[in-house]
């Protein structure tokens, strides 16, 4: 089955909308037989790793000794680089599939990254671009003609559209979804 990675921002709280959201997604890819792989921090990452361990999921945190080791309660694997950029290139790698939510600086900076990655054809795996916030950047962004835009971009509003991407445009062999 897929490792599907989750980006997003490490403020959001219990309670909140965008952390039900993520915990519901943790709990589908598990339930789908899925790994789960985020930064292993608060927020987003907290959320959808604890709704994987709630489906009894696998969940794989990637953490840099620079920005502090520490994990959140429930993931199973700790991987620990030295540094932050170690830390976005490892969560990269491991990934068959990118789920990005909003988030600060750190998020927008992992979805350019793949973004470019993706133009540059060093990947070609998709991402979905979840974060309303992260939407209307894109979309903004998207309007200059200097900008390339991957045929394995995808956007999806609610967690319904996050499952039919997974299921229907990610893969030809919607059996990994």
């Amino acid at each position: 089955m897929a490792v599907v990675t989750v980006f997003g921002g490490s403020h959001v709280k219990e309670g909140e909308p965008e952390y039900q959201i993520a915990r519901e997604l943790g709990k589908w890819l598990a339930g789908a037989g899925h790994t789960l792989c985020n930064g292993g921090q608060g927020g987003v990452m907290e959320a959808s790793a604890r709704g994987a361990k709630e489906s009894s999921g696998k969940t794989i945190g990637v953490t840099a000794e620079e920005l502090g080791s520490n994990v959140n309660r429930w993931i199973d694997e700790q991987i620990v680089v030295p540094k932050w950029r170690d830390r976005l290139f490892k969560l990269i790698e491991i990934g068959d599939t990118y789920i990005i939510f909003d988030g600060a600086t750190g998020t927008l900076a992992e979805l350019f990254v793949v973004w470019e990655m993706a133009n540059k054809k060093y990947i070609q795996k998709p991402f979905i671009i979840f974060g309303r916030q992260m939407q209307d950047w894109v979309r903004q962004i998207q309007k200059s003609p200097q900008i390339l835009n991957p045929t394995n971009l995808f956007f999806a509003k609610t967690m319904d559209e996050i499952i039919k991407v997974l299921k229907e445009k990610v893969h030809a062999d919607a059996s990994r979804f």
